[in-house]
């Protein structure tokens, strides 16, 4: 049972429920992300060869071009797309890409999520309210 809750700002509506993968780095789904298998591919990048798909997305913000935001879009209609996605900071390209691919997004924690989410943990994200529940 979700017990704690962490307010955040909300971005896109909706709710998903996930595992936690986590990164310290930004990330971009142009060139970052494959649309038909939801693997990471950016070489070097600390989730290449992970998958985002069903997962709760835990990066600072978004890099990259604004293609990125089909791509998200492409990961949603292949069903591979994130559960949700938590930034500290929401830029323009992942915020169109999570409210055209319907993904739930927050950003802005009012605590450090770095140091009270982990990889694997299952985590609820309700855009709706500005809530991560853990």
């Amino acid at each position: 049972m979700l017990m704690k809750e962490i307010k955040a700002r909300p971005v896109s509506k909706g709710r998903g429920t996930g595992e936690v993968i986590l990164s310290r780095e930004s990330f971009s789904f142009l060139g970052g992300v494959d649309p038909e298998t939801g693997i990471v591919i950016e070489k070097g990048h600390e989730l290449e060869g992970k998958s985002v798909a069903g997962k709760i997305m835990i990066f600072p913000h978004g890099k990259g071009s604004t293609v990125g935001s089909y791509v998200m879009l492409g990961l949603a209609k292949n069903g591979k797309a994130p559960a949700a996605i938590v930034n500290l900071e929401a830029e323009p390209i992942i915020v169109v890409g999570a409210i055209l691919s319907k993904i739930p997004m927050v950003d802005k924690p009012e605590e450090d999520i770095f140091k009270l989410l982990k990889d694997g943990m299952k985590v609820e994200v309700d855009g709706d309210k500005g809530v991560i529940r853990y």
